[in-house]
């Protein structure tokens, strides 16, 4: 047997591979029992129990999830968050990250601490200074019809992108400190600016970095509950995850139905992921071959 296969099939390898399968199994058995139950009937599991094998399995309870929660329009509000929010935390932040650690500034490293200790302030401290602030700040009528950014996609997006730009600054800063600096300096004799540098080099050398934060922000951003519920009153501005609550009844929830919206609100950030995968793998695993 090769020296190589006898290293793969060492105890130790197959116990770290059994421990993270192990895991892996863990975090997949709540969404795995989810889907379980959404293709069964509620009268089936409530007689024998959600674990016990099935007598009938439809996808029926996923054509009414999405028609009694008028999951369409809860969709678009989503993604008019979600986008936009993305967008701007990257742009911003690469930045940020461009000039801490690509220019000779003073304070760079204080200025990337103030960034990261931004994390570390809890989100539900400021809730009611927002909520007061945004009743305050006044908006065109074409940008909000509540003509104040409360009640509008404005101040969700806001927050989500203040909140979220000090760790994409943190993972880009560092990411571009892995750069080599004979690629800025050899565009530097070439007479390119501070802009060109930024746009046409650093920029596309992040691609993998830019992916992997796409997609976590992504979901972040996608899967938020807290900001949406403060800051819009109007029911018909609500983001995908409070459709869920139409599905929930006064006196009586349908759980397996429950499941079936809770897989299909899901759906998009799992489209993003397996679109992002090979980018955000290979954001995940920079510098680990290095060394």
């Amino acid at each position: 047997m090769p020296a190589g296969r006898r290293r793969r099939l060492r105890p130790g390898r197959l116990g770290l591979h059994a421990f993270l399968m192990t895991v892996s199994l863990a975090f997949l058995a709540p969404l795995a029992l989810a889907v379980y139950a959404s293709l069964r009937p509620y009268d089936e599991t409530s007689e024998l129990g959600y674990f016990s094998l099935p007598r009938t399995l439809s996808f029926d309870y996923y054509r009414q999830a999405f028609t009694d929660s008028g999951m369409t329009k809860y969709f678009v509000n989503s993604l008019i968050i979600a986008v936009p929010g993305v967008l701007l935390a990257l742009f911003l932040a690469s930045f940020v990250a461009f000039a801490v650690s690509r220019l000779k500034l003073r304070g760079s490293v204080l200025l990337l601490m103030l960034f990261t200790a931004g994390n570390l302030l809890p989100q539900q401290v400021i809730v009611t200074p927002l909520y007061v602030l945004f009743n305050r700040i006044p908006l065109p009528y074409w940008m909000s019809d509540s003509m104040t950014m409360f009640d509008s996609y404005w101040a969700v997006i806001t927050v989500q992108v203040g909140f979220q730009i000090g760790f994409c600054v943190f993972v880009l800063a560092n990411f571009m400190r892995t750069l080599p600096q004979e690629i800025l300096e050899a565009a530097v004799v070439d007479g390119a600016g501070v802009w060109t540098q930024y746009w046409r080099i650093t920029l596309p050398l992040c691609r993998p970095a830019l992916a992997a934060l796409g997609t976590l922000q992504f979901t972040w951003m996608y899967n938020d509950f807290l900001w949406a519920l403060v800051f819009i009153s109007d029911g018909d501005k609500l983001p995908i995850t409070s459709a869920l609550n139409n599905l929930r009844g006064q006196f009586f929830t349908d759980y397996n139905l429950l499941a079936a919206g809770s897989v299909i609100v899901a759906l998009p950030t799992l489209l993003v992921f397996l679109l992002l995968q090979r980018h955000f793998i290979a954001g995940l695993t920079l510098g680990s071959n290095k060394g």
